[in-house]
């Protein structure tokens, strides 16, 4: 055991994690020849085209150090923001981690935030200044900067790039010095923690786990202890570039079991695999339950797809523990999935995932949040979903959500941040200059503002500089008011939103006029409302295509014109009866784009 090491790579995103992670594979031999390519551990095509880590990958690697064989266990994590939870996973089974700092770019926000997740698990740091070779590159600068942020000396920080391979060897001897071997008890019970799984179509589900005592066998009879199921380990073993069989997994080592479980119910992530004859006791603590931040309905465009998209989303759960849904129906859409979702490029990404894994085309609806409703008899309600909203008649008040947001910038930025920020109802706490130029401005604001286009903003008024990062605060009072989207008097449900008092007239301008554009025409009038209540605030009407109908009289007498076109007007008036207004995909996602 005291030859192993477990350790994972944290960083803001595009700090050069998995670039890394490359050279480390490259120097202990891991990875040789054709298998060598960029990002070799980010393995799904969305992550190589977008140029991010989605997933957390796990990897082993042998290492002579003093001519004694290690074993390094690596494993490299997502940076952005909506994808923390597969960061505090990935904490949960290491005993160290490596903290890269962009030279160019400096401490950022995920820096901090992952940071202080790996303290908070007890890891030992090691702070790694990436990127050195860069000509834009500020080493002493950022130096100064972890060396405040960690209190280290500067000498322990290594120099190093990803690109050249520069202070890898170094990195290498820094794992095995300082990061400690894992902690455990080879001879008792068996108690091994889940901290992912995917689904083979072959093999059915493969869970991967880290020992945390006793030890695991091919063959072994096995139980997993949330779900009470009981499983043989048709095989075990270590996670190398592709999988590879073992007899025995020790204690303090990470990898993988196949058992044959087709269901993915019986898979949860943070579970504890023991053995049925000589149980443990007690489940290892799991990481804890994630909680979704942002909620959208995602529904089939033809309606008979629904139990495969059920199916579908049950396979990427496996694969991504953080995903929550639950079935629901709309007026406009017939059946489909709540989805909770931990941000905008989450939701984004699972939406892609669908389409490119399993073939599922998707309408995804207007994301909004989760509000507390409290109504006149004292009870309250979760409401995810604006057509969930009791009567207005009984509501007392309602509250939402606000969150904890840090933003860290350079101090060119902080005028229109403030701006974008005190927009969305933000509420300045504090100012602090990190170092010279950079400073972390502090806000509480309502989680429904930043939902949507915050993000997006941010980083075109910074022009990217701006770094950004938040967690759940509270739930406070607010004035929402449900605004409906009529057309022809008839609700479109998958189209109303919660919104601030303030902000629901314009809102619903904006809404009608974009609806307008994308609404085809059709044979008769169609009436665009955006109403509160029985109060309609906003209207657009997008024309009838009409026929010529008085072309054929020239000139002549008035009335026969007249006749001709009360004509048409009675045509047109029973067309509205039986005609009914299709809402195209591109209205759905229309929201999302209001500037």
């Amino acid at each position: 055991m005291d030859k192993i090491r477990n350790f994972c790579i944290i960083a803001h995103i595009d700090h050069g994690k998995s670039t890394l992670a490359d050279r480390l594979l490259e120097y202990t031999k891991t990875v040789e020849g054709k298998d060598l390519q960029a990002q070799v551990l980010d393995d799904m095509d969305l992550e190589r085209e977008r140029g991010i880590t989605i997933k957390s990958h796990a990897i082993q690697m042998e290492y002579v150090y003093n001519n004694e064989k290690y074993i390094l266990n690596l494993i490299d994590t997502p940076g952005h923001v909506d994808f923390s939870y597969e960061v505090s996973r990935s904490i949960a089974a290491c005993e160290g981690a490596l903290l890269i700092v962009d030279a160019s770019q400096g401490i950022q926000a995920q820096t901090i935030s992952n940071l202080y997740m790996a303290i908070d698990n007890d890891l030992e740091i090691i702070p790694i200044l990436n990127k050195i070779d860069l000509p834009t590159a500020m080493p002493d600068e950022v130096e100064d900067q972890i060396i405040e942020l960690l209190g280290v000396k500067s000498e322990e920080i290594i120099r190093a790039s990803g690109k050249t391979g520069q202070g890898v060897f170094d990195i290498l001897n820094a794992i095995i010095e300082k990061i400690p071997a894992p902690k455990g008890d080879p001879d008792a019970p068996l108690q091994a923690l889940i901290f992912d799984s995917v689904f083979n179509s072959f093999r059915g589900i493969i869970a991967y786990f880290k020992v945390v005592n006793g030890s695991i066998r091919k063959g072994d009879f096995v139980k997993f202890f949330n779900t009470g199921k009981e499983y043989y380990a048709d095989e075990v073993g270590v996670l190398k570039l592709n999988m590879s069989p073992k007899d025995e997994i020790q204690c303090g080592d990470v990898g993988y079991i196949i058992s044959g479980i087709k269901t993915s119910k019986e898979v949860k992530v943070g579970d504890t695999i023991t053995h049925v004859k000589t149980p443990s006791d007690k489940a290892i603590d799991g990481f804890e339950e994630v909680k979704p931040m942002v909620f959208a309905g995602v529904y089939p465009i033809d309606s008979e797809d629904f139990e495969d998209l059920r199916n579908s989303l049950e396979k990427l759960q496996l694969n991504d523990a953080s995903l929550t849904f639950q079935p629901e129906s709309s007026v406009a859409l017939g059946f489909g999935f709540r989805c909770g979702f931990l941000g905008l490029l989450h939701m984004e990404i699972i939406q892609e995932r669908l389409e490119r894994e399993f073939n599922m085309d998707v309408i995804t609806t207007v994301p909004n949040v989760s509000y507390l409703v409290h109504d006149k008899k004292g009870n309250v309600k979760d409401v995810h979903n604006p057509s969930g909203l009791p009567d207005a008649t009984l509501i007392d008040y309602i509250e939402e959500p606000y969150i904890r947001a840090s933003v860290i910038t350079n101090t060119a930025y902080i005028g229109p941040i403030m701006t974008l920020c005190l927009g969305k109802r933000g509420i300045l706490l504090k100012q602090e200059y990190i170092s010279g130029d950079r400073i972390e401005i502090t806000y509480d604001m309502p989680l429904a503002e930043i939902v949507i286009d915050f993000y997006d903003k941010l980083k075109s008024i910074s022009k990217g500089y701006a770094s950004f990062d938040y967690h759940m605060q509270d739930y406070r009072e607010s004035k929402l008011v449900k605004l409906d989207i009529l057309l022809n008097g008839e609700s479109v449900d998958a189209l109303s939103t919660l919104t601030h008092i303030d902000n629901a007239v314009t809102f619903g301008r904006r809404m009608c006029e974009k609806l307008k554009e994308l609404i085809p025409r059709q044979q008769f009038d169609i009436a665009i409302q955006a109403a509160i209540g029985a109060k309609i605030i906003a209207r657009e009407t997008i024309k009838a295509v009409r026929k010529d109908v008085t072309a054929k009289c020239y000139g002549g007498d008035i009335s026969r014109k007249r006749k001709l076109l009360e004509k048409q007007k009675e045509g047109k008036k029973r067309m509205k009866q039986v005609g009914n207004v299709e809402v195209p995909q591109k209205a759905f996602l229309a929201v999302l784009k209001l500037d």
